[in-house]
C-alpha cells in the first residue's frame, strides 16, 4: 500500500510564518511536520509516499529528496496552483495504488497508519473528539457507519484511507473533498473510526505555538 501526504496548501491562516517557509516544514519539537509523517508511516512498514508540491514545494523537495535518509521512495506530484485536496489526489492517482492512505500535512498525532491495512470500504474516515475550532465536529458515527445527520459529531482528523474509483471519476482540476465525502456518506460508502489519541490540526500560529510548549514541557 501506498501513502499520500498532502503539502500543496498556501497556509494562509499561518500566515506570515508561511510566507517564506512551507507549512509541513514547520517544526514541532525540532522537527519539521512532515517528517514526523514519514517516520510514522515507515514505522507502520509503508514504503511508498506521493507528495504533493505547489506552494514553496521546491523546499519540500530539496528537504526531503528522495526519501532514501528515511527508508523510504518519496515520488513528486507538481501543482503550478493547489488543486485542494480532491483535485490533488486526482492528480497524484497514476502514482498511487488501488488502495492508499491519505494525511494532511499540517497535522500532529500519534495515530497507528497500519490501523489502516485492513479497511475494505469506498472510504474510511478517522475521526476525532471536536477541538475547540471546530465545536459542532463534521461527521457523525454509528457502529463503525460514517454520516452527516445525528448526534455524536465528531471531527474529520485529515487522515483516511481510499479506494482508488472514489476519486477516479472527477474530471481533472481544483475540486474540495468534503462534498464528495459527505455525498458518499449519504449512500452509505463511508465507514470511520473514532481516535482519541494525541492528534493537532496546525491551523494558526497560536496552535502550532502552543503545541511546540507542550513538546517542551512534556520532554523536560
Amino acid at each position: 500500500m501506498k501513502a499520500m501526504i498532502l503539502a500543496a496548501g498556501r497556509g494562509e491562516r499561518l500566515r506570515p510564518l508561511t510566507d517564506h517557509l512551507p507549512k509541513p516544514l514547520h517544526e514541532v519539537g525540532g522537527k519539521p511536520l512532515i517528517v514526523h509523517h514519514l517516520e510514522a508511516l515507515s514505522a507502520a512498514g509503508l514504503v511508498d509516499i506521493v507528495i504533493n508540491l505547489s506552494w514553496l514545494g521546491e523546499q519540500i523537495r530539496e528537504r526531503l529528496g528522495d526519501g532514501a535518509d528515511y527508508g523510504l521512495r518519496i515520488e513528486y506530484s507538481e501543482e503550478p496552483e493547489a488543486l485542494e485536496t480532491a483535485g490533488g489526489v486526482r492528480q497524484a492517482l497514476p502514482l498511487l495504488g488501488e488502495r492508499f492512505i491519505v494525511v494532511n500535512a499540517d497535522i500532529y498525532t500519534d495515530y497507528d497508519f497500519s490501523r489502516l491495512y485492513n479497511c475494505d470500504s469506498l472510504a474510511h474516515l478517522v475521526l476525532v473528539p471536536n477541538p475547540a475550532h471546530n465545536a459542532n465536529g463534521d461527521f457523525t458515527l454509528t457502529d463503525s457507519i460514517v454520516g452527516n445527520d445525528g448526534a455524536p459529531c465528531y471531527t474529520f482528523s485529515g487522515i483516511a484511507q481510499y479506494r482508488r474509483q472514489f476519486f477516479d471519476h472527477l474530471a481533472p482540476g481544483k475540486r474540495a473533498l468534503a462534498p464528495l465525502l459527505r455525498a458518499a456518506a449519504e449512500r452509505g460508502q463511508v465507514t470511520g473510526e473514532l481516535y482519541d489519541g494525541d492528534w493537532t490540526d496546525i491551523g494558526t500560529a497560536e496552535r502550532l505555538a502552543a503545541l511546540n510548549r507542550s513538546n517542551n514541557s512534556e520532554s523536560d
